[in-house]
């Protein structure tokens, strides 16, 4: 009692950001959780087919949400609650004006041709509709959170949120269980409590904002995405073409072994965002102050601990694997470490793109996305037919070393443009980790037949650590205080 008193207090007394922030923080956690719990329970209750289906949806999902939102809940919407402050209501309504329009144009050159569509989808008619459903109800549910972190009202974003991750993988399970069509029903699952309680708010959101079009609205969030949409598309291809491709070369069944691995994978993607957005405040001022080399240490010892964590996925995969799965997805542990790798290598490439989007060169980010992506494409396309899902683990790889570099050299040529020092990271000191990192992965992948060597091991690591753990703490309080 006393504990949760004093909890309580401390919370009282943190000022409104601080609760934002912290609720938003739970909040993500909490979802990513039940998330990551539920895996086992689908993997077991469905097949290997079954679970490729969604997948498969899934990814068709990521990419189509890019044509028919043009992720307007993001990039502009934040400077535009800013610069519309008195009329957010009526920015909010006009944005889902846009979407509306796009999901009719996208139905006007889906069903003329649907079968043909349903064919390059691997999805039938009812789900493709579905899929466009869930997107506005989405696209809704995001700008209306997104208005309410501006207003500092976290309680009902928090409420809605925790609903949907409860209520969707509660809905799935009965869906699946009563149903023989166990796919179909764990997509529906889903859908319906996303276009329920988003369906809800693009009516609330319309009925505050009233007008769906507005000429100055649409023409300042379109100038301002459409620019933007070959990064965003590039980078849901990053994450999804994988596995849409896996499915069309050798199947559903291995297209759901690859997302159960990059799912596993990317477990720590929270925590990567968490690091950045705690990280880019602090790194901005020292920008802004002309001392940008105090961040050299810094992103060493940032990324130092995100190597770690990673490393403690990669050591421990079969493990994991057969928990979260079983034994039908053992030949998944292959693609973990390639693809945990590939979250260390985006780390390095946030650090320099950190840099381009201060200034604001967000055109030769584009190229650089782009070119990483068509590069994805090729090599998915040359390997997996050759060596199997398991060679779009290391292309992905091989992609994330081309989009790091390119984002390093864009921001070198950003502060020549400038005339600013480039002393802003220790390049030999970020190499010569991802170095040791790899070296580390090899290592524990060449013990997957010897646990009780890895948990020796492990056990020796985390004793280091404990000793230096004020050195871990220093680097957080640096930027704390400074």
């Amino acid at each position: 009692m006393k504990f949760i008193k004093r909890t309580m207090e401390k919370w009282q007394s943190m000022s409104i950001n601080v609760k934002v922030s912290t609720a938003y923080a739970v909040c993500s956690i909490l979802q990513r959780c039940l998330s990551f719990i539920t895996i086992p329970l689908f993997t077991r209750l469905l097949s290997t087919e079954q679970y490729g289906q969604f997948t498969v949806y899934s990814s068709w999902s990521g990419i189509i949400t890019i044509f028919i939102t043009l992720n307007l809940a993001y990039g502009s919407f934040s400077t535009a609650m800013v610069k519309f402050e008195e009329k957010r209501e009526e920015y909010i309504a006009s944005i889902q004006g846009i979407c509306l329009v796009l999901a009719g144009l996208f139905f006007l050159i889906y069903f003329p041709f649907c079968g043909k569509w349903n064919n390059f989808f691997e999805l039938p008619t009812y789900l493709v509709v579905a899929l466009v459903f869930e997107i506005l109800a989405q696209n809704s549910l995001h700008l209306w959170s997104g208005k309410k972190r501006f207003e500092y009202k976290y309680k009902s974003v928090v409420g809605v949120t925790l609903l949907i991750s409860f209520a969707s993988p509660l809905l799935a399970f009965i869906f699946v269980v009563s149903s023989e069509d166990k796919g179909v029903a764990r997509i529906f699952g889903y859908v319906m409590v996303n276009v329920l309680v988003g369906g809800s708010l693009f009516v609330y959101n319309q009925l505050k904002g009233k007008h769906l079009y507005n000429r100055e609205f649409w023409r300042y969030a379109l100038s301002f995405n459409i620019p933007l949409i070959a990064y965003y598309l590039s980078q849901v291809i990053f994450n999804q073409s994988d596995r849409i491709m896996i499915s069309k070369i050798t199947g559903t069944s291995d297209a759901a072994m690859y997302g159960v691995a990059y799912n596993l994978a990317m477990i720590l993607t929270f925590i990567l965002n968490a690091i950045n957005n705690s990280y880019v405040p602090w790194f901005y001022d020292k920008l802004k102050k002309g001392r940008q080399k105090e961040n050299r240490m810094i992103s060493c010892g940032v990324a130092l601990i995100m190597s770690i964590l990673l490393l403690g996925v990669i050591w421990y995969a079969p493990e994991i694997i057969d928990i979260m799965a079983g034994d039908k997805y053992t030949s998944a542990v292959g693609v973990v470490a390639p693809v945990a790798a590939s979250l260390l290598l985006l780390m390095y490439s946030q650090f320099f793109i950190n840099v381009e989007f201060y200034f604001e060169e967000k055109k030769l980010l584009v190229y650089a996305s782009v070119g990483a992506a068509v590069a994805n494409i090729v090599l998915n396309k040359m390997f997996i037919p050759v060596f199997g899902f398991v060679a779009a683990g290391y292309t992905t790889l091989v992609s994330y070393i081309l989009f790091a570099v390119c984002n390093c050299i864009t921001m070198k040529h950003v502060l020549r443009k400038r005339g600013i020092r480039d002393d802003l990271y220790s390049y030999g000191g970020l190499t010569g980790l991802f170095v040791v990192f790899a070296a580390a992965a090899v290592l524990g992948i060449a013990l997957y037949n010897y646990l009780m060597l890895r948990i020796i091991i492990t056990a020796a690591v985390l004793a280091v650590l404990y000793i230096k753990r004020s050195v871990i703490l220093n680097l957080f309080n640096l930027m704390k205080n400074k």
